[in-house]
């Protein structure tokens, strides 16, 4: 390598990572590695790890099994299969032959199942910390933004520790949308097909990336639904073929996620009176709302506008419906905005509060969900155990509270979508 190439690439890495920020780089990941080895919700990493295995050994991770031999652990017994698309299921099975086949330690597996879930926290920092800067905002703001998302306990709560993967989601989405407004429309459309691939919450975006690209010349709009559709078909239907996996399980559960009420959702009140999540007879049809909902909202975005201001704003909008009106959302679900609200927030569309509410409220919400007991299940079982049967005994207080935290929610999450759906003067940061 050349002097001046070296010069330059010394150039680009000091940018990246200038001396005074790696400490608080080191810092985030070794904390994120250690909660990522000891943490992991006893419902969700279970199915990871079990979903892992049966696709590394060439078998159906869409029909449950009693895995208790295999891990020589009694928590995989009668246990439910994945409700996902076969991406996430894959890269399950290519984390458990790099960790779990070799090395038969269910920590380490759990921490391997949470390494992208890492990768995309570090990143998600890095590209807000870039699209400030492009956007004209100071270091000192881009670099506030970067700190807050390294060690946010929202963030580091239910990824890390959690072991959910929407910080994942919420990078991809994010990075459509910067490449969307860059015009690289086909890149653009596989990430946007990759996020709602991993999970079905960017599918808003879908809208607002078409209006986006309504008043260009007509070639592009082709180009984006046609790499779209591809892409998903990829991602979603030909795993099942080549894979020979049977989708019936899923065919036949189609409107599961239509058919339950709770989350942080208005619908946890029919949970607090009936003391079930299960909606009745016809009711499930509320589980629809979200789409006119959504349809309404995308005829209110103004087409014409090409600015990436604009288009987060729009994306914002739309998901936020899409949550606000779901009769189920689970509250880690709210990382996918938590990007686009922090950077609304410091470029002054929006209020401080907005962003404080996305996520101080879903943590509120989660302790009285008793989900922080759960995180004990890698190492401390039998205290899980207990925990949990004492919250139990206050399970209508539980309820009642989650209540008290949802109607703020919907407070200032329908606000946030008057603000983004309306022209407004930038308010000071």
């Amino acid at each position: 390598m050349s002097t001046g190439a070296q010069s330059n690439l010394s150039v680009r890495l000091h940018r990246l990572f200038p001396k005074e920020d790696v400490g608080y780089l080191l810092a985030s990941l070794l904390l994120q590695l250690i909660l990522g080895l000891l943490l992991g919700h006893v419902y969700d990493q279970r199915i990871f790890m079990a979903t892992g295995y049966l696709v590394a050994t060439g078998q159906d991770p869409y029909i449950p099994q009693d895995l208790t031999a295999v891990f020589n652990n009694p928590a995989f017994q009668g246990m439910t299969s994945i409700g996902y698309p076969p991406l996430w299921p894959l890269i399950l099975g290519l984390i458990y032959q790099l960790s779990y086949a070799p090395i038969h330690n269910l920590l380490i597996y759990n921490l391997a199942i949470k390494l992208p879930v890492i990768i995309a926290n570090l990143g998600l920092a890095y590209l807000v910390r870039d699209i400030l800067n492009e956007l004209g905002q100071t270091r000192a703001v881009s670099r506030k933004a970067w700190l807050f998302l390294l060690f946010n306990p929202f963030v580091l709560y239910f990824s890390v520790a959690w072991g959910q993967f929407d910080s994942l989601v919420a990078l991809l989405t994010l990075a459509s949308l910067v490449l969307l407004d860059k015009q690289k429309i086909v890149i653009s459309s596989i990430m946007l097909a990759m996020a709602i691939a991993l999970k079905p919450t960017p599918i808003p975006v879908v809208l607002v990336a078409l209006i986006y690209l309504w008043g260009s010349p007509s070639h592009r709009l082709v180009q984006f639904l046609v790499s779209f559709t591809i892409s998903m078909f990829t991602f979603c239907i030909l795993p099942f073929i080549l894979m020979k996996w049977d989708a019936s399980p899923i065919l036949l559960h189609w409107n599961a996620h239509f058919t339950v009420s709770g989350g942080m959702s208005l619908t946890t009140f029919y949970e607090l009176v009936k003391d079930t999540y299960l909606l009745p007879g016809m009711w499930w049809l509320l589980g629809f709302a979200w789409l006119p909902a959504i349809l309404l909202g995308a005829l209110l975005i103004k087409t014409g506008s090409h600015d990436f201001v604009t288009l987060l704003k729009q994306s914002l909008a739309l998901i936020l419906i899409f949550f606000l009106t779901r009769t189920w959302t689970s509250e880690q679900n709210l990382m996918l905005i938590l990007p686009l609200v922090l950077i609304l927030t410091y470029l002054g569309e929006l209020p401080k509060i907005c962003l404080t509410a996305t996520w101080v409220l879903p943590l509120i919400f989660t302790f009285f969900n008793t989900s922080p007991p759960q995180l004990l299940f890698p190492v401390l079982p039998e205290l899980m155990e207990k925990l949990l049967q004492r919250m139990d005994v206050y399970r209508s207080g539980r309820l009642a509270a989650r209540m008290v935290v949802v109607i703020p929610w919907q407070i200032i999450g329908w606000w946030m979508v008057v603000r983004c759906l309306r022209k407004t003067k930038s308010l000071p940061v």
